[in-house]
């Protein structure tokens, strides 16, 4: 019996000792350097002769809705889709924008008012559809038409 209890007690500081070791490698996780917040990343510039344009995110008591939601730029222009309110995200599906090639992958969502998303246009001349996907079916919709 002393030894079943010997065994026990063993077990259970090998136990201890392996949740405290996994605590110090979650702890050293912690202090690893986390991406920074999508309103902290480097803002792409716009090529020379190019243009910022703010495209806002909203969620109020009319709806869910990008403002503008129909934009004309140009190639070397830069979209910088900024939230004002609710949780919202970009994404110019390839379902809806067949044959066009160069689109920017679905952005993260944005949750912190202020943060933005900076998308460069690259994209050939065209029009292109893009929406925030939890809102989508409640109208968050837009249209970008690259122009020469």
């Amino acid at each position: 019996m002393k030894q079943r209890l010997f065994q026990t007690g063993v077990m259970a500081i090998a136990i201890v000792l392996a949740a405290c070791s996994g605590e110090k490698k979650g702890g050293e996780a912690e202090h690893a350097q986390e991406p920074a917040p999508a309103a902290a990343t480097a803002n792409p510039t716009p090529a020379p002769g190019g243009r910022t344009i703010v495209v806002e995110m909203h969620t109020d008591e009319t709806g869910n809705y990008f403002k503008p939601n129909k934009i004309e730029a140009k190639k070397g222009d830069v979209i910088s889709f900024k939230l004002m309110t609710g949780v919202h995200n970009v994404h110019f599906l390839p379902d809806s924008n067949p044959g066009k090639s160069g689109l920017p992958p679905a952005s993260d969502m944005l949750q912190l008012p202020g943060q933005t998303v900076d998308i460069p246009v690259t994209m050939g001349k065209g029009k292109y559809y893009f929406q925030c996907d939890p809102h989508a079916a409640l109208g968050m919709k837009g249209h970008l038409e690259v122009e020469d």
